[in-house]
């Protein structure tokens, strides 16, 4: 179905006039921005509403974990400076990575009876989620910045660079997402093996442990983690105050922007069998 305007700028679809599923998509997403806007609104107040200090929990939660993290591995690589500032500055980006991806997946099952009854681009659950994390990652930026600074780590003009890598971020997340998302309607065990598999990708990207104790030998299947190009995208301007060098910040965006048009063209192939499945 195509997606066109009425005299009351209401919505209406005419299937005779459909073209490209993925560029009915990306205009379905145009159209229904409020609808987008309003899931992120739901998520975030619900997850919120019943707790004393709201959503203050978004940046102790990354806080909470670094503190149990740095008591635990502080003596063993007591040689990183500042180690506090170091696991964060990983740790958020990672959240945000795993947070994001398992909710896009949750809110595609939650979404699905909807999409039964009444037209809505099937991408939308997807990036609601996207966008809940990205409120939740900017006010992450908080905490990051404050222990940066506590821990005597000195900032510096790079710390600017840092929407850059939050834009790549975002796009590894939404395509990893979509791409689950739609394996998920067929397979819906996925989501609980999906968690699993985030445990051990998370201790195979160098989050908690610096890059120099990665044996020689294992360096270049660390490399072949695209989570380790992202996060230290990320950590790098603000943990070290200096702009990822090419062989990082071209790898993250290759792959950045690779996962994107793969999980856009995987979901969107699949889409219209979404409510047959169901």
């Amino acid at each position: 179905m195509d997606l066109v305007e009425t005299n009351n700028n209401s919505p209406e679809y005419d299937s005779a006039r459909r073209g490209p599923v993925a560029l009915e998509e990306l205009r379905g997403l145009f159209v229904f921005r409020d609808l987008i806007y309003q899931l992120v609104r739901r998520d975030i107040i619900s997850r919120y509403k019943r707790s004393a200090l709201g959503i203050a929990w978004t940046m102790l939660n990354p806080l909470g974990m670094m503190l149990v993290l740095s008591v635990v591995f502080s003596q063993l690589f007591h040689t990183v400076p500042g180690y506090p500032a170091y696991i964060l500055s990983g740790l958020i980006p990672w959240n945000f990575f795993a947070q994001t991806t398992s909710a896009a997946m949750s809110q595609m099952i939650w979404g699905s009876s909807l999409l039964q009854r009444i037209y809505l681009p099937r991408t939308a659950f997807v990036v609601s989620a996207i966008g809940t994390g990205l409120v939740n990652l900017i006010l992450s930026l908080v905490p990051l910045i404050l222990i940066t600074v506590l821990v005597g780590v000195p900032l510096s003009w790079a710390i600017l660079f840092l929407p850059v890598p939050i834009l790549l971020l975002s796009a590894f997340a939404l395509g990893i997402g979509l791409l689950f998302s739609a394996w998920t309607i067929y397979f819906p065990d996925l989501t609980e093996m999906y968690q699993v598999a985030l445990v051990a990708w998370m201790y195979l990207t160098p989050i908690i442990y610096p890059l120099e104790i990665i044996p020689t030998r294992l360096a270049f299947w660390f490399h072949l983690n695209p989570m380790f190009y992202l996060v230290q995208v990320f950590r790098l301007p603000i943990y070290q105050g200096v702009l990822p060098p090419w062989h990082i910040w071209l790898p993250a965006v290759l792959i950045s922007l690779s996962t994107l048009a793969l999980g856009w063209f995987v979901f969107c192939s699949r889409a219209d069998d979404f409510t047959y499945r169901i």
